[in-house]
């Protein structure tokens, strides 16, 4: 499900007129705000609507998109606002279906500089994720307790403030490109530690943690240009710890387990 309000491509262009709006696609993945592709005879854009009341945040993630940017990342800029609806430029690409060496390296160096970008940004403690664990591990708790066990050390686990972090590096949040990366859907980015942003991104190209081929291609790649080196036993205890906390908001957001087993 990724569309939650619906528009009409008339709807559309009443509300950006100046754009003459040829057709609209709604995405099917992400569960929290509505997407759609839009297209111009010329172009496509992605048009989003936030179903949260995050004004502050989107203003954030605006400049940081524009920050990143501007340091050669390939990250979708700011376009144009109509009342609750926001156009993104779309980025040019693939999401990867089969996860060989060239995107492990490419997730790597994009992470690298993105965090060397970030961590000259001051940012505030992560509060928000201590929220969120809070909220979903009372709800299993009380509905899916045989669980609950796998998941209490969670809320004893706090972010350094390394600086600020994607948090969501997944496939279905990457595109490639004539081996050129793009990242995109910033939204939840968030102060925290760059080894869990490492870890995200190793569990969401399905690297799993004795997948020793696989992450020391990404440690070698990402320690040439990051603004410090990470130690392998770090990345691995945040890949855990990333694991399980993905699956955690799986089960709180879909209410029942089976679409969380993957990630167990």
């Amino acid at each position: 499900m990724g569309v939650i309000t619906i528009i009409s491509l008339d709807e559309l262009n009443k509300l950006f007129p100046t754009y003459n709006f040829t057709k609209i696609t709604p995405t099917i993945s992400g569960i929290i705000d509505t997407t759609y592709i839009v297209y111009t005879n010329s172009t496509s854009y992605i048009l989003k609507k936030y179903e949260r009341d995050i004004a502050d945040k989107i203003n954030k993630n605006i400049l940081l998109l524009s920050i990143l940017k501007s340091a050669g990342l390939n990250v979708p800029i700011y376009i144009d606002k109509k009342d609750e609806w926001y156009l993104y430029e779309r980025l040019k690409g693939e999401q990867p279906k089969v996860v060989k060496n060239y995107h492990i390296q490419l997730v790597a160096r994009f992470l690298s500089k993105m965090h060397k970008e970030t961590s000259k940004i001051t940012c505030d403690s992560n509060k928000i994720m201590q929220d969120e664990i809070s909220e979903a591990l009372k709800y299993i708790k009380a509905n899916f307790f045989i669980y609950y066990k796998k998941f209490e050390f969670l809320k004893h686990l706090i972010h350094k403030k390394d600086g600020i972090i994607h948090g969501d590096i997944f496939k279905d949040n990457t595109v490639f490109n004539n081996k050129k990366i793009g990242v995109i859907d910033f939204i939840d980015s968030s102060c925290g530690t760059f080894a869990y942003d490492v870890a995200i991104a190793l569990v969401g190209f399905d690297v799993k943690t004795d997948n020793n081929y696989f992450i020391n291609l990404f440690l070698r790649n990402y320690n040439q240009h990051a603004p410090k080196k990470l130690k392998k036993s770090d990345v691995i205890q945040n890949m855990i710890f990333a694991s399980r906390f993905f699956t955690l908001k799986r089960i709180h957001k879909y209410k029942n387990t089976s679409r969380a087993k993957e990630l167990l």
